[in-house]
C-alpha cells in the first residue's frame, strides 16, 4: 500500500518483451515509501510477454506497434508521446525497449527518461555487451542506468551495478549475473530520479545517496 501523504511520480515503463526490469520496477514501486508510481506500461509490440505479467497489477497498458509507421519514426514518437501526455507521465523508463527514439521526442524528456544498458558504460555501447566483454577479458562487467540523449548510450550516468567476469563464463551465464545486478540497480536509479536525488551538474549526475568510500570489488579476490 503506498503512502498516500508521499507525493509520488508518475512513471511509464517502455518494453519490447519479457519485461524483466519492469517487473522489478513495479516490484520497488509497492513499498510504502517508494517516489515514483509506475502508471503506464506501453511496448511497441502488441506480443511482448511483458504486457501479460502487467495483467493483473491494475496497471495501465498500452500498445504503439511500430510497424504500422514503416519508416516514419517521428510519426511513431509523436503517437508515442500522445500516449505518454494523456497519461501524465512525469518519467519514462525504457526496459528492453528496442527502439531508437529520435531528437524531437528525446528532448521533450530530456532529464526525466533513463534506460538501463547491459555494460559498464561508457565501456560496450550497443550490442551484444557480454560477448564483447568475454572476448576484451574485462575481470568486472555489468550494468548502468543512464538519462538518455540523442547518441545511443551516451547520457549521464545515475547508477551502475558490477559483477565479477569468471573464467569459465558464457555470454549466457554473465548475462544471468548481469540481469540479477539490473534489477537491483534499476529500483535504485529511478528512486533517486524520481525522488530528486539525481540530478546533472556539468554532464554528469550527482546523487544525493549514501556512498561508502572503501566500497570495493576486486577479481579475483584471492591468490
Amino acid at each position: 500500500m503506498a503512502n498516500p501523504n508521499l507525493a509520488r511520480t508518475r512513471a511509464a515503463i517502455l518494453i519490447s518483451g519479457r519485461g524483466a526490469n519492469m517487473a522489478a520496477l513495479i516490484a520497488a514501486a509497492k513499498k510504502p515509501d517508494y517516489p515514483a508510481e509506475i502508471a503506464l506500461v506501453l511496448s511497441n509490440r502488441p506480443d511482448a510477454a511483458g504486457l501479460k505479467r502487467v495483467a493483473a497489477e491494475g496497471i495501465a497498458t498500452a500498445v504503439v506497434d511500430h510497424t504500422e509507421f514503416g519508416k516514419d519514426r517521428e510519426g511513431f514518437d509523436r503517437a508515442v508521446q500522445a500516449l505518454l501526455e494523456s497519461h501524465r507521465i512525469e518519467i519514462v523508463c525504457l526496459a528492453g525497449f528496442m527502439r531508437l527514439f529520435t531528437p524531437w521526442l528525446v528532448a521533450r524528456w530530456s532529464g526525466r527518461m533513463i534506460n538501463i544498458h547491459p555494460a559498464l558504460l561508457p565501456a560496450f555501447k550497443g550490442l551484444h555487451t557480454h560477448e564483447r566483454a568475454l572476448e576484451a577479458g574485462v575481470k568486472i562487467h555489468g550494468a548502468t542506468v543512464h538519462f538518455v540523449v540523442p547518441e545511443v548510450d551516451s547520457g549521464p550516468i545515475i547508477a551502475q551495478a558490477a559483477v565479477p567476469v569468471l573464467d569459465d563464463d558464457t555470454p549466457d551465464t554473465l548475462a544471468a549475473r548481469v540481469l540479477a545486478a539490473e534489477l537491483r540497480v534499476y529500483p535504485l536509479a529511478l528512486a533517486l530520479v524520481a525522488g530528486g536525488k539525481a540530478g546533472v551538474v556539468q554532464g554528469t549526475v550527482r546523487n544525493a545517496a549514501t556512498v561508502a568510500a572503501t566500497a570495493q570489488l576486486i577479481v579475483p579476490d584471492a591468490v
